[in-house]
């Protein structure tokens, strides 16, 4: 019979820094899970967790993600391995086997537009259960969902969303797990994290307590529970274009 996996936030440990993806994902990935992965196309996706997950075997997973990557790199990964059930997600337009799946049947897709879905995992983060937005209203993604009209306007009710376990990327942080995001990686990750019962973070740079700023800090360590190093990420570039010589 297998270990039960506890949905609480592990126990504390010596620390939070884990000394490779597989060993930070030990103990709290299941089957049948609801995972939320940060990222937007292949800009700030947790590469080496996510490529960690596909080795642990786990399967039936639903993916809170804004895409599912691109064929054999990020999510891509775990759809070829058919570990992904379903997806809650806003672009799915990069990948084949995304595609394939989906029009064959195998896969569900819950879609969302992309200010929704980030609002749905703040919300979650936040403890607001629903809200109401009048983005989708009258269109497909509104059916079957509660609407309300105020002040002439109509709206359409939105759940909020919550995960078993959140990975997420970013550039800097400190044994504490404080964390500092660059650019436009920080996308969805922050608000994954923060909608995760449980979060796992793999970063560029690991420093000190008290190295960063707290005026520069921009997801606090509460948020997260374990570390991972990953100074040379492969950062793919989604799409490509040059100009002709």
């Amino acid at each position: 019979m297998s270990e039960a996996i506890s949905t609480e936030r592990p126990a504390a440990r010596a620390g939070k820094l884990y000394p490779d993806a597989a060993s930070a994902l030990d103990g709290i990935v299941a089957d049948d899970q609801t995972l939320a992965v940060g990222g937007f196309g292949l800009c700030g996706i947790p590469e080496a967790l996510i490529a960690a997950l596909r080795d642990a075997g786990v399967k039936g997973l639903t993916a809170i993600s804004n895409n599912a990557g691109v064929d054999g790199f990020g999510l891509g990964l775990l759809l070829e391995t058919r570990q992904i059930r379903k997806m809650i997600s806003s672009y799915v337009g990069e990948n084949k086997e995304f595609e394939r799946q989906f029009l064959s049947g195998e896969l569900e897709l819950e879609f969302n537009p992309q200010g929704t879905l980030a609002e749905r995992l703040r919300a979650g983060g936040a403890g607001i259960p629903a809200f109401f937005t009048a983005t989708g209203y009258g269109t497909v993604v509104a059916e079957g969902k509660e609407t309300r009209e105020f002040d002439g306007k109509h709206y359409v009710l939105e759940t909020a969303l919550t995960a078993d376990v959140a990975l997420v990327k970013a550039w800097k942080a400190d044994k504490a797990g404080n964390l500092v995001f660059r650019k436009t990686a920080r996308n969805f990750n922050p608000a994954c994290a923060m909608a995760g019962k449980v979060c796992v973070v793999e970063v560029e740079e690991v420093v000190e307590i008290g190295a960063i700023d707290p005026d520069h800090v921009h997801l606090p360590g509460i948020y997260v529970d374990r570390i991972v190093h990953n100074p040379t990420p492969e950062k793919r570039i989604e799409q490509r274009t040059v100009r002709a010589g």
